[in-house]
């Protein structure tokens, strides 16, 4: 699990960093560090908003039962707004990504 963590720790520091996003954390809802870790830490270095931006591919459990209330709970304990963006499913760039993929493999094998 922690390469797995650390693949997603280092997508994280690119977005923040083609972002332009000088405060971010990464998190995760079933290892360290948690959402309200990262919310207080987040909250303590000045955020006057969060935004969770979910490394899901599709919309389930944890986000329609889980970080709901998660994040309702963080708001209000830390004075906070938080949003949440949608999972990546159905995003228009999945289908390039895809091809892309497929691309690289089909010239691996040429």
């Amino acid at each position: 699990m922690a390469s797995a963590n650390e693949g997603v720790e280092a997508i994280a520091a690119r977005a923040a960093r083609e972002g332009g996003w000088d405060l971010y954390a990464t998190a995760f809802l079933e290892a360290a560090p948690s959402l309200g870790e990262a919310v207080a830490k987040l909250a303590a270095s000045g955020a006057e908003e969060i935004l969770v931006l979910p490394y899901f591919l599709t919309l389930g459990i944890h986000l329609q039962r889980d970080l709901p209330k998660l994040v309702d709970d963080l708001s209000h304990a830390h004075g906070i707004a938080i949003r949440v963006a949608p999972p990546l499913d159905g995003h228009p760039e999945l289908s390039r990504i895809l091809v892309g993929r497929a691309v690289e493999i089909m010239g691996e094998q040429a």
